[in-house]
């Protein structure tokens, strides 16, 4: 990883990404050889990503040639425009986020109890709020999809949070966004100061 300091390393942080994401991009080596990127709504559990599926398609065909894949999941924050360079220079625009990738062998379920598990999981996380019957493996529907497991080999994240400016450059940013006070700016605020406290409890240990 090129930028050292922006990566993270604690597990709840990784976990927090992962759980706070409904959407993930699953990339899967094509038959021409091209990566082939698909989003997919999806849901972390038991220590793998698990996702829905329909029962035929290119992702599945390449998954069943190559089980080797790559997914990505990340929570864009603030994206620092002009006004937040006293320069107004445009090399320094920026975005700000949270991202985790893992790498990792997908394999499909086959096994009905553990299909109705996993899409269980998944309708906790997409209808927190609903009241719906549970799934069983006798649920008709359970063979109308696929149901797609990754198990992580490799995860690797990252959360550029300002790491590595000096302070009075992440004060003028912090004022900046203050001051828009955008959809996700109070959440950026908040992530770049508990990422500051983090910072200087570690430099007095």
């Amino acid at each position: 990883m090129r930028r050292k300091q922006c990566e993270i390393t604690d597990s709840k942080h990784i976990y927090r990404v992962l759980t706070d994401s409904t959407i993930g991009r699953l990339a899967t080596v094509g038959l021409d050889g091209y990566p082939y990127i698909t989003p997919v709504n999806f849901v972390w559990w038991q220590d793998a990503v698990y996702f829905h599926s329909a029962l035929a398609g290119e992702k599945l065909d390449n998954m069943k040639r190559d089980a080797k894949v790559c997914f990505e999941v990340d929570i864009p924050l603030s994206y620092l425009g002009l006004g937040s360079s006293p320069q107004s220079d445009p090399c320094r625009l920026h975005q700000l986020y949270h991202c985790v990738i893992i790498r990792g062998e997908a394999t499909l379920i086959a096994d009905a109890e553990e299909k109705a598990e996993v899409l269980n999981a998944l309708l906790r996380v997409h209808e927190p709020e609903a009241d719906f019957p549970f799934l069983t493996a006798k649920t008709p529907m359970l063979s109308a999809c696929a149901v797609v497991k990754i198990h992580p080999e490799h995860i690797s994240a990252k959360s550029d949070l300002l790491q590595g400016k000096d302070a009075e450059a992440v004060k003028g940013v912090i004022e900046y966004l203050l001051h828009r006070g955008q959809e996700t700016d109070m959440q950026t605020v908040e992530a770049i100061k508990t990422n500051q406290r983090k910072d200087n409890s570690a430099e007095g240990n």
